[in-house]
C-alpha cells in the first residue's frame, strides 16, 4: 500500500495474518502501528508490507482468541459486539472505522456502546459469536494446508465464554497503550474496578476485548 492511503482502523494483512491499523506515524521508518486481531499482539510495519482488506457480509475472523461472523442485516442486542463499518459520529461520539464496541443499551435509531458512543443502526454490523454456515474465513490472506475450515469449525463448537469477572490480584493488559501497559486489580467496589497506577474504570470497560486483555488470573489457592 501507499502510506498516503493507510488510515486508522483499516483491516490489512501483514505476514499473512489479519491485522487492524492502530495508528500511522508518517515520520518513522516503520510507520504503521498494527494490532493482530487474533491475539491483539502489536506490530510495527511499513506501508509496503501490508495489503488492504475490506470486510464483507459473512466474513468470519478471530478477535482476541474468539471467533465471530459479520452480519450486516442483524440488529444488535445488549451484550453483542459490533464492528463499525460506516462511522458517522456526532460531536459527542468518538467511534471510528472498524472500532469494535459492545452494546450496552438499545435506542430507537441505534445503540449505546460500552464506551458511551451513540451508534446508528446503519453504522455497524453485528459480530455473531462462532462460525456461521456459509461464512468466509479471513484470518489468513493465503491459508496454509493445516489451516482449513474443518479445523476452524471444530474450534467454533466451543461456546464463547462469559466475560471474566475481575478479582483482586488479576493482571490486565491495556492494548491501546504504546508501550503496552499492564496493571493489577487492587480493589473492587460495586461495578468500579481499581488497578495499580491509580487507574479506575467500570467492569464493562475492563471487559472490552479490543482495549483490555486478561493476562494473568489470580489462583484460587
Amino acid at each position: 500500500m501507499n502510506l498516503l492511503n493507510v488510515r486508522k482502523g483499516q483491516f490489512v494483512y501483514y505476514q499473512n495474518k489479519l491485522h487492524k491499523v492502530y495508528s500511522v506515524k508518517a515520520f518513522f521508518k516503520q510507520s504503521v502501528h498494527l494490532i493482530r486481531l487474533e491475539d491483539f499482539e502489536q506490530q510495527l510495519a511499513t506501508a509496503k508490507e501490508i495489503n488492504l482488506y475490506k470486510p464483507k457480509h459473512m466474513d468470519s475472523f478471530v478477535v482476541n482468541h474468539k471467533r465471530y461472523t459479520l452480519h450486516k442485516d442483524e440488529k444488535a442486542k445488549v451484550g453483542d459486539y459490533i464492528l463499525i463499518i460506516n462511522p458517522q459520529p456526532d460531536s459527542l461520539d468518538h467511534h471510528h472505522l472498524h472500532a469494535i464496541e459492545m452494546v450496552s443499551s438499545i435506542e430507537r435509531h441505534g445503540v449505546i456502546s460500552n464506551k458511551s458512543n451513540g451508534i446508528k443502526h446503519n453504522e455497524y454490523w453485528v459480530m455473531k459469536p462462532g462460525l456461521e454456515d456459509g461464512a468466509n474465513i479471513i484470518d489468513m490472506e493465503i491459508p496454509d494446508a493445516q489451516y482449513n475450515k474443518a479445523q476452524v469449525e471444530e474450534k467454533s463448537k466451543i461456546s464463547v465464554p462469559q466475560a471474566h469477572q475481575p478479582k483482586i490480584g488479576d493482571v490486565y493488559q491495556c492494548n491501546t497503550k504504546d508501550p503496552v501497559l499492564q496493571a493489577m486489580v487492587v480493589a473492587i467496589q460495586g461495578e468500579t474496578v481499581y488497578l495499580g497506577g491509580n487507574l479506575e474504570m467500570n467492569i464493562n470497560e475492563l471487559n472490552d476485548a479490543e482495549s483490555w486483555s486478561l493476562v494473568h488470573r489470580k489462583s484460587l489457592s
